[in-house]
């Protein structure tokens, strides 16, 4: 099966968190299919908090990937603020 998940970078204490599209059988941090954006939940000022492709990310689903309940909430706040944004 196919997930849309967090892949964990950065330092130690200072997470870093790219989203990828893997096999749900490899690791968390290990070989992916597609990045389709980052979180960083560490940000200050204006440094950007979240970048998420979201017609990638509706394109997996399509092909049926299952997507990570935290993933699903960053998602939410994606399409909340690119429709503030427009």
């Amino acid at each position: 099966m196919v997930t849309i998940r967090l892949s964990r970078g950065g330092a130690k204490k200072k997470p870093f968190y790219h989203i990828t599209v893997s096999d749900s059988r490899k690791s968390r941090d290990g070989r992916y299919i597609e990045r389709i954006g980052f979180f960083n939940p560490m940000a200050r000022g204006q440094e950007e908090r979240l970048r998420l492709d979201l017609e990638r990310m509706a394109y997996w689903q399509t092909q049926g990937a299952q997507i990570s309940p935290r993933v699903s909430t960053l998602a939410k706040d994606a399409a909340t603020a690119s429709s503030t944004e427009a």
